[in-house]
């Protein structure tokens, strides 16, 4: 996209609701699409590389989704006996993707599939929602907007809830900016978002109710709005506290902005979202300087509620949450919720007046980020083929423990390398998917592949797992030396840790 595209006036041209109020949106947006068609596969093109750049894509619980692909696969050819699938209505939708592509073309191929799919709904569902929160088309913010579709979410592999999210992004613009009947679309894609995750369901569903009353009521009322919602986020915070096991959040609020997306590997990436908050604020601090208030107020203060209000969910709900003894503490929560912090993060700078001396910081600092991140997928890409040809040692058909913990300074987990490297010929058998209740592939207690408890299974990736006789014969991929990149495997004996000779990069 050439920067004179940047320019206020032209870009406002190209997608403004203001200058065509009458107008629909989905017919804009389809005149949209169809003038801009070749810049936008070439944007997704671009975006789709870090899906392409190394042999397998490394986002830590892709592998284990792969892997319960396959033994979904075993079970309903009647070769895995002793597990079961589970019908569910949620938390299911990127799995169903792996299943159906993986039927189709095999698993290796429909890993690329489902994640290139998953990235761009993510990524032009994140840029319908900017447009409709600003009224114009955000190509100066296309790199941020990249290193989000990159950041924590993905590098996890919460696919299903990075799918939710996708998926909510453009449900949520079409409620927006809709008119009438063409709201019907947006909510015609509720199903999706359910299917995929809950969490992405509730976000919608409470953000489309804000964005509704807000453009219902006079501008001056939103501040009772605003504390409506503060309360109700406090009452749920009183309920959950009061009636489940929760996990309270550690972290200090300064540090979940939704900047925090980008720290993944290690403290590097702690400097990239330092420059992008300072200059973000600087920008904003520039942009609203120019603006009389009543237009800052125009641009700014629906987005600015939203994030508020995310924020605030961010510090007043756990970071964990135990619903039931049998099902497995749903973690981490704050941690996804920043997504949505930085996405409508990424609207309000959407909401300044497009200039070059933007699109070139947030170029500066994507192409780093992207250095960076092409370099430290590619260390994980290298102890996966270490794991391959360890397990590929074994004869077939065996069962694997595996403790491959990362850096302390590390976000990203990559124990689940060896869930991948397993597929078609061991079995990971601490893989944590069949005991945790939550997803759809489940384990009957005594069955051969799998553990059933999800206590024991987490033990187990923690390395303090007591070997028993039952589990015999039985192996384990071990770090073995300080760096944590060296890999090696051995034959475990009854009444040992697993993890008894394992050294681990923070070991000395």
């Amino acid at each position: 996209m050439d920067l004179k595209t940047i320019d206020a006036t032209n870009v406002e041209s190209e997608l403004s609701l203001q200058a065509q109020p009458n107008a629909r949106v989905l017919a804009q947006s389809a005149r949209f699409v169809r003038t801009h068609a070749v810049g936008l596969i070439a944007i997704s093109a671009l975006i789709l590389a870090p899906c392409f750049w190394h042999r397998r894509i490394a986002a830590s619980d892709l592998g284990s989704h792969l892997y319960n692909a396959w033994l979904a696969q075993l079970i309903r050819h009647g070769q895995a006996p002793g597990l079961w699938i589970a019908r569910q209505w949620t938390n299911v939708l990127f799995d169903f993707l792996l299943s159906g592509f993986g039927s189709a073309f095999g698993l290796g191929l429909a890993e690329r599939i489902s994640v290139s799919l998953a990235v761009l709904i993510f990524f032009w569902g994140l840029f319908a929602l900017v447009c409709a929160a600003t009224r114009r088309a955000p190509w100066f913010l296309v790199p941020l907007l990249a290193m989000l579709t990159y950041g924590y979410t993905f590098q996890m592999g919460f696919f299903n809830y990075y799918l939710s999210l996708g998926l909510s992004f453009f449900s949520l613009a079409i409620f927006w900016r809709g008119a009438g009947w063409e709201r019907w679309f947006g909510v015609a894609i509720w199903p999706l978002v359910l299917l995929a995750h809950p969490f992405g369901f509730i976000w919608l569903a409470g953000a489309c109710c804000y964005v509704g009353i807000a453009g219902s009521v006079p501008r001056r009322y939103h501040i009772r709005l605003l504390l409506a919602a503060a309360l109700a986020l406090l009452l749920i915070h009183h309920y959950l506290w009061q009636h489940y096991i929760v996990q309270a959040q550690g972290r200090p609020v300064y540090l979940l902005s939704g900047a925090d997306q980008l720290e993944l590997f290690g403290p590097r990436y702690g400097i990239l979202e330092g420059a992008l908050i300072v200059l973000a604020l600087i920008s904003l601090t520039m942009d609203m300087g120019w603006r009389r208030m009543a237009g800052f107020w125009a641009n700014y203060s629906l987005p600015l509620q939203l994030y508020i209000v995310v924020e605030l969910g961010i510090v007043l709900f756990p970071r964990g949450i135990r619903f039931h003894q049998h099902i497995a503490t749903i973690a981490l929560i704050t941690e996804r919720m920043t997504t949505l912090a930085a996405a409508i993060g990424c609207c309000l700078l959407g909401a300044m007046r497009p200039s070059k001396w933007h699109l070139v910081w947030s170029m500066t600092i994507a192409a780093v980020f992207f250095l960076f991140l092409y370099q430290d997928t590619g260390t994980v890409n290298k102890m996966e083929a270490q794991v391959e040809h360890l397990v590929d040692s074994l004869p077939p058909g065996q069962r694997v423990m595996g403790t491959i913990l990362p850096p302390s300074d590390s976000r990203i987990l990559v124990q689940h390398i060896l869930d991948r490297a397993c597929i078609g010929h061991c079995f990971s058998y601490g893989n944590y998917e069949p005991g945790s209740g939550v997803f759809r592939v489940r384990a009957l207690p005594d069955n051969r592949y799998v553990l059933s408890d999800y206590e024991l299974a987490v033990d187990m990736e923690e390395g303090t797992y007591t070997v028993q006789p039952e589990d015999l014969p039985v192996y384990q991929v071990y770090q073995c030396s300080p760096k944590g990149t060296d890999l090696c495997i051995r034959p475990l004996r009854a009444g040992e840790e697993n993890d008894r000779l394992g050294l681990h990069p923070d070991e000395q």
